[in-house]
């Protein structure tokens, strides 16, 4: 030991204990910094944002349906028993969908049909049927494309639609 030092150097390397240990504070510290930039806490929003669920649409289109079954039963009280039911299975499809790709449904209100209904029962029961055919089309669609674990669903929207269109009838 030197004569006015106060710290011991390590016999192997000749390093003095503070460098060793801050050596070791800074090592520590970089560890634990490391693993936090794999959280995305450091990273930029450089990344592009995924495309929406393609069972958005669907999510949509039970919306404006519900709506369309809504206005017309509201434009032809006598329809009212045979539509609302069907507008509330409409908004249930809704509801589901979205509860299964992580989205918040608009309110029922907030939907507005994309055509006024018909002037009379029979055309209005006609558009609805019309609307109903092209819904089951898209749905029976994205049946076919979508994963196992979201076809069920889509398929007893497939099979509401259909059974909706007999309704109308």
């Amino acid at each position: 030991m030197g004569i006015g030092r106060t710290t011991q150097r390590d016999q192997a390397s000749g390093h003095s204990r503070r460098k060793l240990l801050s050596a070791g504070a800074l090592l520590v510290l970089g560890g634990a910094v490391t693993p936090l930039t794999g959280c995305d806490l450091f990273d930029r929003d450089d990344q592009p944002a995924p495309p929406p669920d393609p069972l958005r649409p669907m999510v949509d289109e039970s919306l404006a349906l519900a709506a369309a079954y809504r206005a017309s039963a509201t434009a032809h009280p006598e329809l009212a028993d045979r539509l609302n039911p069907i507008a509330e299975t409409h908004t249930a499809h809704a509801t589901e969908l979205a509860r299964v790709i992580g989205v918040t449904v608009p309110s029922a209100a907030s939907a507005a049909p994309t055509t006024a209904p018909a002037a009379d029962p029979n055309g209005a029961r006609a558009a609805l049927r019309a609307l109903e055919k092209t819904a089951q089309q898209s749905a029976t669609a994205a049946c076919a494309a979508a994963p196992a674990e979201r076809a069920a669903l889509l398929g007893s929207i497939v099979a509401a639609r259909a059974t909706h269109q007999e309704a109308l009838k």
